[in-house]
């Protein structure tokens, strides 16, 4: 006899995805993850907390770090929701909630459910997008986001090896290469945007405009905490500008 779950799985030809989309145990899964995640941010926040006293970091400056990391997250946050929100037709909440919320990266994941679907002669959210093709592409998205963590639990041992060593031969480029590899990545990001539309263009101009006023605000007004609030800022104006320019296009 089979378990009650299997059966609940219905036909794997049917296009009703929404029978698995949002069974229990894929209901289990996104709240275990989510545990983990709860479980992990208690157990840094302890950690900082411990080791602060060691640096001669203040407890009023950890706070305070504490605090603009909150903030600095909304904005990002935000952008995932909402693409998030346009994704829960095709693949149901359990695993917009695991795939989406855990690795933030929406063209990483529709990327490898789109391979995954292609490969089996479907399309995403087409006509024959079956029980049997949602169940192959949360598969794909699933070993995707696994190989990013597999790859970062190995790298990191060895990178942060090759730091302490370069730090001592030179610290002056140590303190440089992660200032360059945060321009580099986000410097890449943006630049891959510019080509792909003249609202793409304004969008980015309007963006990096609303960050520069904030942070200048900041500096004029003696505000500390627009910083914190800056990055925020600018993505919601930056969201808001795409909607009105969408629309109006």
């Amino acid at each position: 006899m089979q378990p009650p779950l299997i059966l609940a799985a219905g036909d794997p030809s049917s296009t009703d995805i929404w029978a698995i989309a949002n069974t229990p145990f894929l209901w289990f899964c996104a709240l275990g993850v989510f545990a983990v995640i709860f479980i992990q941010t208690i157990l840094y926040a302890r950690a900082a907390k411990v080791a602060a006293p060691h640096v001669n970091m203040p407890a009023r400056e950890l706070k305070e770090s504490f605090r603009a990391g909150a903030v600095a997250s909304i904005g990002p946050s935000l952008a995932v929701v909402f693409v998030a929100i346009a994704l829960l037709a095709l693949f149901g909440t359990p695993a917009v909630l695991v795939r989406i919320g855990l690795i933030g990266s929406v063209s990483a994941e529709t990327g490898s459910a789109n391979i995954a679907a292609v490969s089996m002669g479907a399309t995403l959210g087409g006509a024959d997008y079956t029980q049997q093709v949602f169940a192959v592409a949360l598969v794909a998205m699933s070993l995707s986001g696994a190989m990013w963590m597999l790859s970062t639990l190995i790298l990191t041992p060895i990178m942060k090896k090759g730091g302490k060593s370069l730090a001592k031969r030179n610290p002056a480029v140590m303190a440089l290469i992660p200032t360059a590899a945060l321009l580099g990545a986000f410097s890449a990001l943006t630049i891959a945007e510019l080509p792909k539309s003249s609202i793409h263009m304004i969008l980015v101009a309007v963006s990096a405009a609303s960050m520069g006023l904030c942070l200048l605000l900041a500096k004029v007004l003696h505000a500390k905490w627009l910083k914190e609030w800056a990055l925020g800022i600018s993505i919601a104006i930056a969201i808001t500008a795409g909607y009105f320019l969408h629309t109006a296009a």
